[in-house]
């Protein structure tokens, strides 16, 4: 359930709310995903569009390996390096995130992620319900 009280100022753009209250069942927390694909192959070299894609196609594999949902994620926290990005990752993200279903969200411009040619890093914290979680495979 998410709620935009009155008396607090208000999201003019839909891609988050603010507040989520945590449903029961499996809490996940993320490693900040980045552009890198399976092979750790940089996808979008230089394009933020690109780049935020990526880590949402991530977050959207290790959802569904779980047996989750994009609108399970309650909150998330975007990490960027040029201010001038913000338009282009909301863009990514309101197209992956449901409005009504959309996580509370903090965004922090940094000078730098782990690799010199990342622009964005996110980082999710999920919660899927008892009814459709799966525990995780072993790696092979």
């Amino acid at each position: 359930m998410r709620a935009n009280p009155s008396g607090v100022w208000q999201p003019k753009v839909r891609g988050f709310n603010m507040a989520a209250i945590q449903p029961t069942g499996h809490v996940v927390h993320f490693t900040g995903q980045v552009a890198w694909d399976e092979n750790e192959t940089i996808v979008g070299l230089g394009d933020i569009e690109a780049q935020t894609r990526q880590c949402f196609v991530n977050i959207g594999h290790i959802l569904t390996a779980l047996g989750g949902r994009m609108e399970d994620i309650v909150s998330i926290t975007t990490y960027y390096t040029h201010r001038t990005q913000l338009p282009a990752i909301q863009k990514v993200r309101t197209a992956f995130l449901k409005a009504d279903a959309a996580p509370v969200s903090t965004s922090v411009m940094v000078a730098g992620l782990g690799h010199p040619d990342f622009l964005v890093e996110l980082t999710p914290i999920a919660v899927i319900p008892e009814d459709r979680f799966r525990a995780p495979e072993s790696p092979s």
